[in-house]
């Protein structure tokens, strides 16, 4: 079988099970797992160790039976992880307690919740999301952001626009923030150090008078905190959309 054949197969098993009746065996004894537990311990594992340690064996493991048992319910790794990201990527509750109100406020909860979401599960940040099987926790998700950018002027193009454009934000700002807190660990070398070793060649280099910019900021210009600046980010971007949606709205040409 060729790899191409290979992918192929995976995307049909994986929306089956995404949009089957849940993955029941057809045959054999009455079923001691279920396939939404076999995702959750998938889910815990990735959380714990990593998505390089994700294995239907490690699984089974979490679970406390043999891999063989996993198959009846999933072919492989593949369609685990489809259906892990359509586990994860529904509708946050905060963005759904205010669906239907203003568009502003929908996106604000919905970058929040994304945000907390790849915290939560930093492996999210390791893989190749950009085409992900739709299922239906993801594609209620996507209605709802769609839905809050209807009537708003924008062509079907630009809503889908400004929904990859918030996660781009959303994801880029969570994996800065996630590289951060690994660097000490990764490197071997702590904060303290890094900035000590630096400090006596950044101050060389402010006296020099070729970095007049740079010299002249506060002490504390560096201090925001993480979620301050995340917040600041994300409320001058929804400034901009503003921008674009009221110009629609007067006929104005963006």
């Amino acid at each position: 079988m060729t790899s191409e054949t290979n992918g192929s197969e995976q995307l049909r098993r994986s929306i089956d099970l995404l949009w089957g009746d849940g993955g029941r065996p057809s045959r054999g004894p009455k079923p001691s797992l279920t396939l939404p537990t076999i995702v959750e311990a998938a889910i815990t594992v990735a959380d714990r160790d990593g998505i390089a340690a994700l294995s239907m064996r490690r699984v089974a493991a979490e679970l406390g039976v043999g891999a063989m048992s996993l198959y009846r319910y999933v072919p492989g790794k593949a369609e685990l992880l489809a259906l892990m990201l359509d586990k994860v990527s529904g509708p946050n509750e905060a963005a759904e307690r205010v669906a239907g109100e203003g568009w502003r406020t929908v996106l604000e909860a919905v970058a929040r919740g994304s945000y907390r979401l790849y915290l939560d599960h930093r492996w999210l940040l390791h893989i190749n999301w950009t085409r992900p099987v739709m299922g239906p926790n993801s594609l209620a998700g996507l209605e709802l952001v769609v839905g809050a950018l209807d009537r708003l002027g924008l062509s079907d193009q630009e809503r889908m626009a400004v929904v990859i454009t918030l996660d781009g934000f959303v994801a880029g700002y969570a994996r800065q923030y996630v590289q951060y807190y690994s660097a000490a660990e990764e490197s071997g070398v702590s904060e303290e150090e890094f900035w000590g070793q630096h400090y006596p060649v950044l101050v060389r280099a402010m006296e020099s008078g070729k970095y007049p910019a740079m010299a002249a900021l506060d002490e504390n210009a560096f201090d925001m905190g993480w979620e301050e600046t995340f917040e600041f980010g994300l409320q001058r971007m929804l400034d901009g959309l503003a921008v674009l949606f009221e110009s629609r709205a007067s006929g104005a040409v963006s």
